[in-house]
């Protein structure tokens, strides 16, 4: 039921309703008409050939000796048998008496009118048995019903005479028949559903476009094509993606060259330090210094990393992360690769490589020890890192991803950095289609989770 519900708040779940509902309602509107027309055209017909046959019979007659008529009365014609004049009539058929005058002038002012008698019945050939008692009509015994015509003689009296009977539908309308309705809905159900799914397309293809865009600037640009409200707002979704491109690209040019321009003038002022003779206060002008080079060296680093333009290839995870602890080790470093998951990822290796150097790097300075594991299952593939510090309050633990956020108390930049490790880590995560989030151990300390949630997973 939820998922039902979910078609049907989409796009494509209500253009399906309703064009099922307005062509299905259409398609049996014009049945209801195809059929009425269909037995109007049919009626017309049956009194154009009964009138014939009936003009032509008086031809006959009336062209005929008086011993024959008298025989060819007796005898009836296809579809026309003699009849009473008194009986009882149950209504009058005006519009085959109109077309009877057209047809004749002899029949002008004739009333045609609709009976029920035993001799609208047909006689059945000699060699066949009688099909009933006499007077039995229908198979309920009711008398079969026909038109009478008093028939104008020029050298002899009016003849009565039974001609056939009137239209009457026996066939199933097709607005009642179910097999005739269920192919109808099917074939009308999967219509709209094509439909639906189609004109909802161009709007599936910009929503999935805009989804990536936050994670890759760099990713292919919308195909113009389909209708002209579509194409245009591809165009215009192509030409946002190339302005956040150059915009990007500006910002990160003016950091480097604000970076390279600094670095002249912090070198003269830090061979100048050098010269102080006091030598706590030149100890406190080159920490000073050294963190601003540091300040200036992460912010640059920030800018590139968000403006990443390397290209992801196949990588195994499981031995970036085990060269990544190995390094770790031979710095002297208390971490250990605890376990693999074997997937093979489409990632971009450098900035995947730097993601995992600085959450190691974290999980070593805060928590004095380091565990990485990783696990691949239906929901994706998982890498935690696992440390045995003080971990952080909860409140603080997206506050921590902010720009130059530190929760280190000592306010030593030796200590602390300048507060943008993780804040470059969620950037790089975000790049190579991750998530990166950290969360308190029961048992005590932190983990930083990075997740690949199991579309972005190649299989």
């Amino acid at each position: 039921m939820n998922r039902v519900r979910r078609y049907f708040a989409t796009m494509a779940g209500r253009l399906f309703l309703v064009l099922l509902l307005g062509m299905s309602a259409a398609a049996m509107l014009a049945t209801v008409l195809a059929e009425a027309k269909r037995r109007q055209d049919a009626e017309h017909q049956e009194m154009l050939r009964s009138a014939d046959r009936l003009i032509g019979y008086v031809n006959l007659l009336e062209e005929s000796p008086a011993e024959l008529r008298t025989r060819l009365v007796e005898l009836g014609g296809p579809g026309i048998r003699p009849a009473a004049p008194d009986t009882p009539t149950l209504a009058t058929d005006e519009a085959f008496s109109a077309m009877l005058a057209r047809q004749d002038a002899r029949f002008a002012g004739a009333t045609v009118r609709i009976v029920a008698d035993p001799h609208c019945r047909p006689r059945p050939p000699d060699f066949l048995p009688p099909s009933g008692p006499p007077g039995a009509g229908g198979p309920e015994g009711d008398a079969p019903v026909c038109r009478l015509v008093a028939v104008p003689m020029h050298d002899a009296p009016s003849l009565t005479l039974a001609l056939g009977a009137p239209p009457v539908a026996h066939v199933k309308p097709l607005a009642a028949d179910p097999v005739y309705l269920a192919l109808l809905l099917a074939s009308i159900g999967l219509l709209a559903y094509g439909v639906g799914r189609l004109a909802s397309q161009p709007l599936r293809q910009l929503a999935d476009a805009a989804d990536e865009l936050g994670r890759d600037l760099e990713r292919p640009a919308l195909a113009l094509r389909g209708p002209v409200e579509v194409r245009r707002a591809a165009q215009a979704f192509n030409a946002m993606q190339d302005r956040l491109r150059r915009h990007l690209a500006e910002r990160t040019h003016m950091l480097a060259a604000i970076t390279h321009d600094l670095q002249t003038p912090l070198t003269r002022l830090r061979l100048r330090v050098e010269t102080v003779a006091d030598a706590t206060m030149r100890e406190r002008l080159i920490a000073d210094i050294t963190a601003m080079k540091a300040l200036v060296r992460e912010g640059l680093d920030l800018a590139r990393s968000a403006a990443s333009t390397e290209q992801a290839v196949a990588l195994d995870l499981d031995s970036l992360l085990d060269s990544i602890v190995d390094d770790a080790v031979d710095a002297g470093g208390d971490a250990e690769f605890e376990q693999g998951c074997g997937a093979v990822l489409t990632l971009r290796p450098l900035s995947t490589h730097r993601l995992f150097t600085n959450l190691l790097d974290n999980a070593l300075k805060y928590g004095g020890k380091a565990r990485i594991s990783a696990r691949a299952d239906d929901g994706g593939v998982t890498v935690s890192i696992r440390d045995e510090g003080p971990g952080l309050r909860d409140e603080d633990l997206d506050k921590v991803f902010e720009p130059f956020v530190r929760l280190e108390t000592s306010r030593s930049r030796q200590t602390g950095g300048v507060g943008l490790g993780l804040t470059i880590a969620r950037v790089l995560a975000t790049n190579n289609h991750a998530t990166l989030t950290l969360r308190n151990r029961q048992e005590g300390g932190l983990e930083a989770i990075v997740h690949w949630p199991g579309q972005d997973v190649p299989g």
